[in-house]
Formats: C-alpha cells, sequence, structure tokens
C-alpha cells in the first residue's frame, strides 16, 4: 500500500467535518475572506451591515498582535450605524458557544512576504478561528508545526490580518494529531503542542477519531470560549490540555448535580495551577455559588498563586494580606479569593471577627484547596467545614494522601479520601510522562564512605547513623563531588539546581564549605541558602521525616537556642546569626538589602532568591525543607539529595526537576548521596503503578551506550563517510540524515549527564561526531538561505534542535586557550592546531559568527604578541576595536542614533526580549514612509541580533 498523499487526507477531512455540520465555502483569497466575514456577522446577528459600517468594523478587528485580538474576538465592537446612532456587534457567542456560524474552507491563499495556501481552516461567524495543518502520513508532525510558524511570519499579518485570529492549530499527519493555542512566533513551542485524550487518558491521535471529538462544532467552539486563558503576564493565548479540561468539567458539574465534595490528582509539574484557576473563574460565573475561595497553606504560596491567577485575569485576584482584609473581603463583594490555611482559620475561630463572618455560614461556598496533601488534615480542616454548613470542597494534589503514606494527629489516620470524598479525575506521573508533559527523572546514588573490612557485614541501616552522615570528611567529599559535577549534571550551567539536607545545622556546615572553596578558588558556583530560624532547628522531627514531608517552615521567630555543630564544634552562634551572614553573602553578590530583621524582609529575601533561581543567577539553592513543594522553575534540572525522603515528599522534591522546557532539558536529574533506591521504588508504586518505574526513571547508562551505537549504525547506512553528505542526491536524503544524526545528538546530550560517560564507550570516535556535526549544521545553514518566492526548502520546516549542539564550555574563552597552546607549539605543530581550532568554531553553532574575527586575530594579531600570557588582554583590546568598528558601521549604512542604538542593544541584553519597531524606528535620524517603515525596521533588527550573537553572546567571561 502506497503512502496516503496529503491532498487525500485534507479532503477526507474536509468531507468529515461536513458531515459534522460544517457549511463548505469557497475562500480562494482575501476579497472572498471578507465577503464571507461580513455575511456571516450579519446572519449571526441578525443584522444588515452598509459597506460604511462594515468598514468600521473592519478597521477595529485590525488592531494589535495575536494576544491583543484574542481580547478583542471576546469583546463586542463598537460601530456607528448610518444613522450615527451607536452600535455594537459580537463576534462570538460565549455564553452559549453551539449557537455560532460554523464553516470549513480549503486551501485559503494569502499574499504577504510570500503566497501561502492554508490545508484547512475553520471559521466561526466569518473569523478563522482555526487552521488545520496536514502532512502526508510518515513525515514528522514538527514539519506542520514549523510551517503554521512560517505562516505567521509570511502571511497572516497580510491584508485586515484576520488569520491572527486564529485561537488553535491543529497539526496532523493521519496517524498522529496534535492541537495547541496560538501565540507570537518566539513564545510558540512544540513542546507546547497536545494531544487529545479520554477521560482515562487514553490518547486520540488518528485524525478521523480527534475529528469527531474535537474538531465537533459544540466542542470546539467551548475549547474556544471556556477553555483558552488568555496569560496577561506573558502576552501569549494557554489552552487547556485534555486531563485539565476534564478535571474541570468534573468540578463544575458536581458543584451543578451535587453538595459532595471531590479532589484532582494530577501529577506534580502538570499545570494544576492553570487548571484551577479556570475551574475557580468558571464556579464564579454560576449564580448558585456565593464565592470561590482558593486556599494555599504558605505565604509564599499565597503571593505565588495570586501573581499567577492574575497573569490569567488581571486584576482578577487580590491576595488577602491578613485576616481582617480576608474577613472584609469574604463579607465583601470579591467573588474569587486567595488566601492562607491559617487565616481562614483565624477568621473562622477568632471572637473578633464572629459578628461578621456569622452572615456567611449559610451561603454556598466553594473551597479549593492547593496542595491537599500538605496541611489540610488536622483540627483547621474541621473548624471550617464545621463553621460553613453549605460549603463545598475540593481538593488538588499530586501526591494523595492514602493509608500507606498517612501520618498521625489528633485524629487519628487521615486520608485524602477520607477527607475530600470521590477522586474526580486522575493523571499521574506515568501519564504525564508519556504525554511528554514531564521528563523523566535520571536518578544516580553516590556512595559517600566505604566501609572497612571488619564492619563490612554490618547493616546498611546500622552505618547510616547522624555521626557517619555528617562527619567533616562525608560533608567535604559530598561538596567536592556537586563541584566536579555540576557543569556535566546542568550543562555548563545552562540549567540551576537544588540541594536539600537533612537540617539546619547540616545546611549551615555545608554553605560554609562551598564559600571557603570558592574563596580558594575551586570553583565559581553561585550558592545561596534560605532556611527557617526558629525553636528547634537542629533537631529532626522523626514522624515527619519518616513520612517524607517537606514541612511547612512557617518560620518562627521567637528561638533564642544556640546552634550546636552536627559533629562536636563548640560554636554558640544561632542559626538566625549565620542566616543573616550567608544573606550578607548574596547583598554582597547581587547588590541587594535583605535581612531577618522581620518577616516581611525575610519574605522579601525568599522571594528575590525565587525569580533568582528561575533567571539562573543562582547555581545551587542549598535548603532543608523550603522549596521542595510547590516552587516551579523550568530552568531547574537538578536535584542534590542529603536527606531522607520517602512517598510524597519524596515525588514531591524530584518534580522540581522535571519541568519540559526544551530538547537540551532531556530529564530531571537526581543525585542521592543516601540509599534512597528503597524509598523511590515505594514512591513510585504508590502514586503510579506497579510497573511503571521504567516509564519514570530512566534506563541505566549501559543502555544508553548501546543504543547510540545503534544509532550510529543507521547513521553509516545514509552516510558511511562524513564526505558521504556532501553527495546526498536531494533534500529528502539529507532529510534521513539530518533525522539521524539528530537522534544521535539527544542520545549523546542524555549520556554527557551520567558521571560515568566517555567516548571511550562508543563506537563513534568523538572526532567523528564532531565532524558530522559539521555537516549537520552546513545543512542548517544552507535551509536558511533557501527560501523562494512561492516555494520553500523542506529542509526549512525541520526542526534542528541547535541546543543539543550548544556547550559553553567551547567558547571563546576555550579558544583563547588553544590560542596560548598554538603559540607555544613547534612551527611545524601549528598549520595542524589551527585548523583544528578552525574546525572546532565550524562545529560550534555559537562560535560561527565569531569565526571570521577570530581568524583575523589569528592572523593580524597573535604573531605579533610575545607572551601568551597577554593574549586574554589582547584579545580584549582587539575584540573591543572590532566591536566600536561594528557599531560605527551599523550606525552609518542605516543612518542610526550611536546612542539610541547602545541603549537599545543594552535593553535587549538585558531584558532577552527583540527590539520593538517603534524603538527601532526612533533610532533613525531620518523617518521613512510609513509604507517603508515595516521591512527597514526587520533588516535594521536582523542586524542588531547578528551584532549581539557576534559581539556579546559568549563573549563577556573572555573579554
Amino acid at each position: 500500500m502506497t503512502t496516503q498523499p496529503e491532498q487525500a487526507l485534507e479532503n477526507n477531512l474536509m468531507q468529515q467535518l461536513q458531515q459534522l455540520g460544517y457549511q463548505k465555502v469557497l475562500i480562494p483569497d482575501e476579497a472572498a475572506l471578507l465577503n464571507n466575514l461580513k455575511s456571516q456577522l450579519e446572519k449571526h446577528n441578525k443584522t444588515q451591515l452598509s459597506e460604511k459600517e462594515f468598514a468600521q468594523i473592519l478597521n477595529a478587528l485590525n488592531k494589535g498582535s495575536v494576544f491583543e485580538r484574542a481580547k478583542i474576538l471576546r469583546d463586542r465592537v463598537d460601530y456607528s450605524d448610518d444613522s450615527g446612532e451607536a452600535r455594537t456587534i459580537e463576534l462570538i457567542n460565549q455564553i452559549h458557544w453551539c449557537q455560532n456560524e460554523f464553516q470549513v474552507a480549503q486551501q485559503v491563499t494569502m499574499e504577504g512576504k510570500y503566497k501561502n495556501r492554508y490545508d484547512v481552516t475553520i471559521l466561526i461567524n466569518g473569523l478563522p478561528l482555526v487552521q488545520i495543518e496536514l502532512k502526508r502520513r510518515g513525515l514528522e508532525l514538527k514539519e506542520a508545526f514549523k510551517q503554521t510558524k512560517r505562516y505567521g511570519l509570511h502571511s497572516y499579518e497580510a491584508g485586515q490580518g484576520l488569520f491572527q485570529y486564529i485561537q488553535i492549530f491543529v497539526i496532523s499527519n493521519g496517524v498522529n494529531t496534535k492541537y495547541y493555542a496560538n501565540s507570537s512566533f518566539n513564545q510558540r513551542s512544540f513542546k507546547q503542542t497536545f494531544y487529545w485524550t479520554d477521560t482515562k487518558n487514553k490518547l486520540i491521535t488518528q485524525l478521523s477519531e480527534f475529528t469527531d471529538i474535537f474538531l465537533e462544532k459544540c466542542h470546539l467552539s467551548k475549547m474556544i470560549t471556556k477553555y483558552i486563558v488568555l496569560n496577561e503576564t506573558a502576552k501569549s493565548l494557554m489552552v487547556l490540555r485534555p486531563y485539565q479540561y476534564y478535571a474541570t468539567e468534573a468540578i463544575v458539574e458536581r458543584v451543578k448535580t451535587s453538595p459532595k465534595y471531590g479532589y484532582i490528582w494530577h501529577t506534580t509539574g502538570s499545570g494544576k495551577t492553570l487548571t484551577s484557576f479556570k475551574t475557580a473563574q468558571i464556579l464564579t460565573n454560576l449564580p448558585q455559588v456565593h464565592k470561590v475561595v482558593f486556599v494555599v497553606d504558605r505565604k509564599d504560596l499565597d503571593t505565588q498563586t495570586s501573581q499567577e491567577f492574575n497573569s490569567f485575569s488581571k486584576g482578577s485576584i487580590d491576595a488577602t494580606s491578613n485576616t481582617k482584609k480576608l474577613v472584609e473581603q469574604l463579607t465583601g463583594n470579591d467573588k474569587l479569593i486567595v488566601t492562607t490555611i491559617q487565616k481562614l482559620a483565624n477568621a473562622v475561630n477568632k471572637n473578633a471577627y464572629k459578628s461578621k463572618m456569622e452572615q456567611l455560614q449559610d451561603k454556598r461556598i466553594v473551597f479549593i484547596f492547593d496542595e491537599c496533601h500538605r496541611s489540610q488534615f488536622g483540627k483547621t480542616h474541621a473548624d471550617i467545614k464545621d463553621f460553613f454548613e453549605k460549603c463545598q470542597m475540593f481538593g488538588f494534589t499530586g501526591t494523595p494522601i492514602f493509608e500507606e503514606n498517612a501520618g498521625s494527629n489528633e485524629f487519628g489516620k487521615r486520608t485524602t479520601t477520607m477527607l475530600f470524598g470521590d477522586c474526580l479525575h486522575k493523571y499521574v506521573i506515568t501519564d504525564a510522562i508519556r504525554d511528554e508533559n514531564v521528563l523523566k527523572f535520571s536518578v544516580e546514588y553516590i556512595s559517600t564512605f566505604k566501609k572497612k573490612d571488619h564492619i563490612f557485614d554490618i547493616n546498611v541501616e546500622a552505618i547510616d547513623e547522624e555521626e557517619v552522615m555528617n562527619a567533616p570528611i562525608r560533608l567535604n567529599n559530598v561538596v567536592d563531588y556537586i563541584i566536579n559535577h555540576h557543569v556535566r549534571k546542568t550543562h555548563s550551567r545552562t540549567f540551576t539546581a537544588i540541594f536539600c539536607v537533612s537540617s539546619v545545622p547540616v545546611l549551615i556546615e555545608y554553605y560554609k564549605l562551598f564559600q571557603s572553596k570558592k574563596q580558594a578558588g575551586e570553583h565559581q558556583l553561585r550558592v545561596a541558602t534560605i532556611f527557617s530560624y526558629g525553636a528547634n532547628v537542629d533537631l529532626i522531627d522523626d514522624d515527619i521525616d519518616e513520612l517524607g514531608a517537606v514541612g511547612d517552615d512557617d518560620l518562627p521567630m521567637a528561638a533564642e537556642e544556640k546552634y550546636l555543630a552536627p559533629y562536636g564544634n563548640n560554636s554558640q552562634k544561632h542559626p538566625r546569626e549565620f542566616l543573616d551572614d550567608f544573606i550578607k553573602d548574596y547583598n554582597r553578590e547581587f547588590g541587594t538589602n535583605y535581612s531577618t530583621k522581620d518577616s516581611q524582609s525575610f519574605y522579601n529575601y525568599y522571594n528575590d532568591i525565587a525569580k533568582k533561581v528561575k533567571n539562573k543567577q543562582v547555581d545551587i539553592l542549598l535548603v532543608v525543607n523550603m522549596f521542595l513543594t510547590g516552587f516551579d522553575s523550568k530552568n531547574l534540572n537538578t536535584l542534590y539529595v542529603d536527606k531522607n525522603l520517602k512517598y510524597h515528599g519524596l515525588i514531591q522534591a524530584y518534580s522540581r526537576t522535571n519541568r519540559i522546557l526544551d530538547e537540551l532539558k532531556s530529564q530531571g536529574n537526581i543525585v542521592a548521596f543516601r540509599n534512597l533506591k528503597s524509598a523511590t521504588d515505594q514512591a513510585i508504586a504508590l502514586f503510579s503503578n506497579l510497573d511503571a518505574k521504567d516509564e519514570i526513571i530512566m534506563a541505566p547508562y549501559e543502555e544508553y551506550v548501546q543504543k547510540f551505537n545503534e544509532a550510529y549504525i543507521e547513521l553509516l547506512t545514509i552516510t558511511p563517510t562524513v564526505n558521504a553528505v556532501n553527495d546526498l542526491p536531494d533534500e529528502e536524503a539529507q532529510l534521513e540524515f539530518i533525522k539521524a544524526f539528530r537522534e544521535l545528538m539527544r542520545l549523546k546530550n542524555v549520556l554527557g549527564t551520567f558521571t560515568e560517560f566517555t567516548f571511550e564507550d562508543l563506537s563513534m570516535p568523538e572526532q567523528s561526531f564532531e565532524d558530522y556535526k559539521s555537516k549537520y549544521l552546513d545543512l542548517y545553514e544552507r535551509s536558511k538561505g533557501s527560501q523562494q518566492k512561492e516555494k520553500v526548502s523542506i529542509l526549512n520546516d525541520i526542526d534542528f534542535e541547535l541546543e543539543l549542539i550548544h556547550r559553553d564550555e567551547i567558547n571563546v574563552t576555550y579558544i583563547l586557550k588553544l590560542l596560548a597552546n598554538l603559540k607555544d607549539a613547534k612551527p611545524e605543530d601549528q598549520e595542524k592546531q589551527k585548523k583544528a581550532i578552525i574546525d572546532l568554531m565550524v562545529g560550534e553553532a555559537q562560535l560561527r559568527s565569531k569565526r571570521e574575527l577570530i581568524e583575523k586575530f589569528i592572523r593580524e594579531q597573535l604573531p605579533q604578541i610575545q607572551d601568551t600570557e597577554n593574549i586574554p588582554e589582547e584579545f580584549a583590546i582587539f575584540w573591543t576595536k572590532e566591536r566600536m568598528d561594528a557599531l560605527k558601521s551599523l550606525c552609518e549604512s542605516e543612518g542610526l542614533d550611536s546612542d539610541g542604538l547602545e541603549k537599545v542593544i543594552g535593553d535587549f541584553i538585558y531584558t532577552e526580549k527583540e527590539p520593538l519597531r517603534d524603538d527601532i524606528i526612533g533610532l533613525l535620524k531620518q523617518k521613512p514612509a510609513l509604507k517603508e517603515r515595516k521591512s527597514i525596521a526587520e533588516r535594521i533588527k536582523d542586524k542588531i541580533l547578528g551584532f549581539v550573537e557576534t559581539f556579546i553572546n559568549g563573549i563577556a567571561e573572555a573579554a
């Protein structure tokens, strides 16, 4: 059987959509699109529009970005009728989402920079809101994804820009089908494309089945009107994943039909905040619900959750700063409130608030508990339930409390089911890994001491006692291990890490070791720390530690007990004094002014550390309990563990590392300095299923070596030698090479994080890998320049995954070291070494833009330098001159203000946000005509980005 052609797939889809009730409409160009829009808006609004009235509506529609147009779509559009009376028109019915006009068009053609024909377009009330891009069976979905990105660059803005109203993209090759929200070009990532599923999380990948379920008219319009979230912070659209949709629907349905409670079990890292926000938002619109209260159990999560909620809907949340404020909100007009369980307990228990609170006792209030596995199991939960007689409680958790991991208190063992009733929807870690919504874990258990012969037969549990685990030599060895392997684990500090330890006294010793070794020049890692400094911080709660709980860290202030070092040091310093010393180190590092003088100052410090970890300004965050739950950072990929963890505490801590980011971040790294293997297996069995270990924990090193060697054989069947890449007959053959080598890079990326990795274990020599990589990059460069007016290279739709090539250790600093070796080399070896340096630059994506200048330095400057120790200084002088010359040349060639240009470049380097068109036009000494501004701004922006890539990126440390 031959491969199904793309056209047949498209025709079958069109026929299926018509059977689902979509009206087929012929729209060959924008003129037809506009005529159809006018007639559909008239039909939907039961009105007639004159050309003048319609022109006003078009003018109102053609404004702003994709994000701003999404807002326009959800509002009514103002216009004046021909008699001058103010009127409005509805673009989409959000209340009764089935009551809209549904059409489907094929091969709509738009011409912007290039002419593009779109496969299948779904129109609602005449607006193109869903774009479906198809590829023939056997091709990668990424090709369809890249094509939609290219359309965004080439033609979606053309004419009236109606295609910027697209809300959802669907991509399919027939057997695999995914959907994702529209957003700006830079925000769109293949990692944010999703499969649809049924309620049991079974994937629905076939296009025909996906169409029947997801593209059914009422479901699709419901997704657009109810389940797309406008993220105000990122100015982007977010669409709910299927498990988020099912969870929200389940809670809403329960509130509509029953007074029963319930909980949602969605694994850590799967987007719980977005689900809970959408649930709360919909519930506040139900007439039977008086208020929705979102309850967290710590101030930092209170602040974080409020910020996240407000990012989804600006100003929707006014977090309660104290109990009095909470009572005012509960008795006032606020429909949605975020508060802590502690303040809620005060509100229902303290006599000062009794008179005001009594009016709420018979109201239908819905409580949504965040992280309901944590502190909802005591008296407070019972008090809230007893006070609000008609309340309804729902919990969200990634790690429910079962019999096996339930702690005991005055109420006995309390499980999640006992407090919240039914599990309304389940999405466990195995589901999330399968769907590529979170990463697998790579767990390494590092032995930190050796048993002597005379105690060789002693049980491990007898050895793992406090005296041994906290011995100075062991702590020193652990720090040395982290220093030696951190670069490998974090891909040259591209990512960050958390190091969790058993107690505050041990943390203090670890921090002092890191600092002393940094002062001795043994590392340049930026280590920060934060911990509770209350009473008895040198004690471990055995019950809590046994259960794996990670603590609440509510930061009591009153303790005055002195600190006793873990192994007999006579220090009489209070932990708070140590923390203030450590915060002073932080202040010196970052130019801040934090302290522990009061709780607000401490929380400001907490929030700043959280921000700097997320922004990769802190390499290692040293903690006891904090940040091990509720903290999300996609840039964090490693957890060092020197404490006993179990059950929910272990899964929560591990899950700090496995947020999806890009191809470079292939797994979450867990480095355990204790034997947590049994605890890890138990936790996985409890929170997924007994057979799930292989799906959650990555295979051992030897298996990845075998996979790499097999992939190498596959590469050799396509290109037996490096030079064979030059002889590939066509782009189809080049595509096969790209895929084969890309798979090698992915496996090499994983292997590189293993402590024992060496190229000597692989069949492929390292030089061969580098040579093939150069050819891979050559094809990438060729694809960038291959665009034509009507048709582009098929390679242009391929994701080359250049982040897998990214290696910060091969940077300009490294090249300077090689130049020093070149200068000192014997004359007969210099040409060989020079060629090796050039080849290295060809093979490194970051260095390619710098190659010409570095070659110039080698040719003109290096021979004049007598002392190799002066090479870095001379290179810095050379580079500064070249940079200033390039800046001057850019200003002269484009007529730019030099001071303004330097500011724009500085802002770009600091914010990492590309300069806006208006900012670029503002640099021009002579302002161009309006019709020329877009093309001129794009040209200058490309030159600015090229300047930064050549002269700034990867240079700072060297120069």
